[in-house]
């Protein structure tokens, strides 16, 4: 219902613009949501800014390593492997991945789905010896951190055993 979503989520930014100072995080939380809108829907070019002015808002209202900029980062990374963009993809996807293993406790599950990202990227250039041994490091943390039964650990074993059939064919 992306038509209904759209006007809910430009008031939501329009408000946190017009009520918080310039710069302030939850400004950078209305642009990733609005951006998150528009990437799914393919509209690349309008997610683009949204993305970039949100991470610009991380970097600078954050201290260096904070994991929202993690995130950011992540999901500007994310709608360059969309595009097949993978290179400007990699370098972001990598320093997400930096900050959180430098941040967060060893294990933590914001750090696999860092390596399942990455893993993702470099399946789809078919880079398989890159991609395999992040998929089951990530496995591994969401199997300890969360249990098999979880979502999560579920969806990424699927993932991994898809991403093994395509590797052996």
């Amino acid at each position: 219902r992306y038509s209904e979503a759209e006007p809910l989520y430009n008031e939501a930014l329009q408000i946190h613009r017009a009520s918080l100072p310039d710069g302030h995080p939850l400004i950078a939380g209305s642009l990733n949501n609005l951006a998150a809108l528009y990437k799914s829907q393919g509209r690349y070019s309008e997610a683009e800014p949204l993305y970039n002015e949100a991470l610009q808002i991380h970097r600078a209202s954050l201290p260096d390593g904070h994991p929202s900029i993690a995130t950011s980062l992540n999901n500007l990374a994310a709608l360059y492997e969309s595009q097949g963009r993978y290179i400007e993809a990699e370098g972001l996807m990598n320093e997400a991945l930096g900050i959180r293993r430098q941040t967060l406790p060893a294990g933590h599950p914001d750090i696999a789905l860092s390596l399942w990202w990455l893993a993702v990227l470099y399946q789809s250039q078919r880079r398989h010896s890159e991609a395999d041994p992040l998929y089951r490091e990530a496995l591994g943390i969401y199997e300890r951190a969360l249990g098999q039964d979880h979502p999560n650990t579920q969806n990424l074993r699927m993932h991994l055993e898809m991403f093994l059939r395509e590797r052996n064919r």
